[in-house]
Formats: structure tokens, sequence, C-alpha cells
């Protein structure tokens, strides 16, 4: 009896401290006195209150309008390489404009040795979103540089696959019968939040052999690289890396012919850019 009755007395005594300190019980309520009640003050009401305001006029204020247009240039790729031909600037970027679901989009890659233009390309594309992952490409896309310019239509999709791999796949179609497939797979790795590794592989193919521009039908060439870039800032970012550029089947045995390597590892550096 005597050590129930200090269960009972402790269990009391705590419970008195707890709702001392405004702990409150599930089921039970804290005695609350006239003096308390007097004392609460409530919170004064907001300065700059939102007004009722229309679902649309609201999403406008807050930038979800999804008919609203945005645009990016973006250079991926504007560097420096040192290749068996000599020093080479090497550029890739992308451009567009438009909504959440529909945009124009300009792409752009090439490179220029010693001066003069060796080979580059131009694609302008209608970019349409088809699943919250993948766009639609459709346009056309324009070869110039060494040999005579080529013009070709172009079909593909870019987005993300599996593991967050960007892909881009693109087929053409140009004069004469010609047709052309580019595969381009790249991956960014987060070694810190501004620190990134980045693996790339590019290859073309070519349905028919184009002997004015050097080419050579099937495979044609294969660049595998890989960049470490630093972000100073989101919109610039410096980086080095190396490169091999290696060309197959009709392509190498015209190259070699001409005299040339079929092979190539660079050593690049350069910057990335968007505004």
């Amino acid at each position: 009896m005597r050590v129930l009755m200090k269960v009972r007395i402790g269990r009391a005594a705590l419970y008195a401290v707890l709702l001392s300190t405004g702990v409150t019980f599930a089921g039970a309520a804290p005695a609350v006195d006239a003096a308390d009640a007097a004392q609460h003050v409530p919170p004064e009401p907001a300065l700059n209150s939102l007004p009722a305001l229309p679902l649309a006029q609201m999403s406008a204020m807050m930038q979800m309008d999804d008919a609203q247009h945005t645009g990016r240039v973006l250079l991926e790729q504007l560097e420096w390489r040192d290749t068996d031909a000599g020093s080479a600037a090497v550029w890739e970027g992308f451009a567009w404009y438009g909504g959440d679901y529909n945009k124009l989009w300009l792409r752009t890659e090439g490179e220029r040795v010693r001066g003069t233009t060796d080979n580059a390309r131009a694609e302008l594309f209608w970019h349409h979103l088809i699943t919250r992952w993948w766009n639609l490409q459709t346009g056309a896309r324009e070869d110039f540089g060494n040999g005579p310019s080529r013009g070709w239509v172009a079909f593909g999709v870019q987005g993300l696959a599996p593991y967050w791999l960007d892909v881009e796949a693109t087929a053409y179609a140009g004069e004469a019968g010609r047709t052309a497939a580019r595969l381009r797979v790249m991956y960014d790795l987060l070694l810190t939040q501004r620190c990134i590794v980045q693996p790339e592989a590019e290859m073309n193919f070519y349905g028919k052999s184009d002997p004015d521009r050097q080419v050579g039908s099937g495979l044609s060439d294969l660049e595998v690289g890989i960049r470490v870039r630093y972000e100073i800032r989101r919109e610039f970012a410096p980086y080095i890396g190396v490169a091999w550029r290696g060309l197959f089947g009709a392509t190498a045995d015209r190259t070699r012919a001409a005299g040339f390597s079929v092979s190539d590892l660079q050593i690049l550096t350069g910057v990335r850019l968007w505004f």
C-alpha cells in the first residue's frame, strides 16, 4: 500500500509540472485562469494581404502560365583542340524559343582548322513534347565547309533515357537518294554541385558514299570524349578534357588514300556558356 501511494503521488506531481510548462495531453486540456486569458494578444493582420484573384490572374503573377514563351542560347562546347592537322576551334551550340509543348530549336556544330571551316552543320527543328521525358524533332539540316553544301530533311527524338542519359537520335534524307543518321549520348556526373564530369559519344552513318565530301557509306565516324567542367556560375563553366575521333569503313579508306590519319587523340580546353 505504501509503494502504491508513493507512485500515485509522484505521477500527480509530474502531471502538475508538465501542465505548468504548457504541455497538453490527448483527451485533457490544461486549466487556463482569467489572468492568462486577459494577457493573450492576437497577432496583427498581414501588412500586404493578397486579395482574392481569379485563377488565371494568379497564375500569371506567379509565372505559372503554360502558354508563356521563353528562350535560351546554350554553347555546350566552345573549345580549342590540339589535333593531328593542327590547332582547331570547335563549337557546338543550341538555341530555342517557345512554350512548354512546342519550341523552335536551332542546333549547330563544326570545326575550324588553321582558319578554315573543315566540317560544319546547322539544323532547324520544330521541337514538340510527346512524353514527360521525350521530344519529337522535325526540320532541316544544312552541311557546309569542306566540299559542296548538302541539304537534308530531318526527323528524330531528343530526351532522357534510363539512368539519366541525354540522347539525341536523328534520321536524315537528302538529294539524290542520300540518307544519314546521327546518334549522340551524353551524361552529367556531379562530383560536387560545381564540378561535373561529362562523358559523351557521337556517331554518324550514311546510306551512300559522297566522294565530294570525303564521306563513305556505313558508319562514317565516331567521337568519344570526356570533359571536366567547373561551374563558376551556372552560366559560365570552363572545362578541360580529352577526345578520341576515329573514321571507319569507306570514309576511312578515302581519308587514308588522301594521306591523312583515320584516328586522332586530342587534348582540349574550352568554356560552356548559356544565357
